[in-house]
């Protein structure tokens, strides 16, 4: 069953866990895990969730545990620009639908770290700055690398099955933007600029995301990522006894 670890008493004492006790707690567990393969790590969430500092955090602390620690972002697999603005600069669902090359990262990554892969991957197909596809040689993983890789809508139906572990960074939609927001500004140019792409292109593309997937639900870990100094590590080692969801998490 999976395991509630804020309603543990006496795990910390009296005190919240600070951000590196959580941080750690997540990578004994992972580094515990050999699969086979790579063992491959989303670290899902809405957009500004804090998933990126925390894929790096939980990487870095895998790699202090001995274990070879690869970090990608979904950054690097970006449709191009004139794609992803199909339905229109501001469409919701032309974010969710038309962002992110899901089948290529898949068969890029994810597949090839799996079983019976070879293990060579690729970290990234496009510069998102300069809107330019990149051809990089594929890169050799080891045997019992982990992968962890941030992203957002990581549990869409094109990479069912495919992750070994999911960490859903679990953040208000009010903290996630002011956090966006305040990151952006200079992006958009203005601070309303930014609020209003997170208003009606980003987190109303989350929110679809929420609705149709419930990703916090079947998450193998889930974090309580409003504070970043004191996360609240909700779930871990989740197992689902329901049936019917497409998504598979165990090898």
């Amino acid at each position: 069953m999976a395991e509630l670890i804020d309603n543990e008493p006496g795990r910390y004492g009296d005190r919240r866990p600070t951000r590196d006790q959580v941080i750690g707690r997540i990578a004994d567990h992972i580094a515990d895990r050999r699969p086979g393969h790579p063992l491959r790590v989303a670290v899902d969430g809405i957009t500004a969730a804090g998933k990126t500092t925390l894929a790096r955090a939980l990487a870095a602390a895998v790699g202090e545990r001995g274990r070879a620690a690869i970090h990608l972002s979904m950054d690097g697999f970006h449709h191009p620009r004139a794609h992803r603005h199909r339905q229109g600069r501001d469409s919701a669902i032309g974010y969710y639908q038309d962002a992110y090359d899901f089948p290529a990262f898949a068969r890029s990554v994810l597949v090839p770290l799996g079983p019976g892969g070879d293990h060579r991957y690729r970290s990234r197909i496009i510069d998102l700055a300069s809107d330019q596809a990149i051809d990089e040689p594929p890169v050799t993983a080891p045997a019992d690398a982990v992968l962890v890789v941030d992203g957002s809508f990581l549990q869409r139906h094109e990479l069912a099955g495919l992750w070994d572990e999911v960490v859903f960074a679990d953040t208000s939609f009010p903290v996630a933007r002011r956090r966006g927001t305040r990151r952006d500004t200079q992006l958009f140019g203005s601070t309303a600029a930014a609020e209003h792409a997170f208003d009606h292109r980003y987190h109303a593309a989350c929110r679809h995301y929420l609705a149709e997937v419930d990703p916090a639900a079947w998450a193998t870990i889930v974090v309580g990522n409003d504070d970043l100094d004191h996360p609240v590590l909700r779930r871990i080692d989740g197992e689902h006894t329901g049936t019917g969801h497409p998504h598979t998490f165990r090898t």
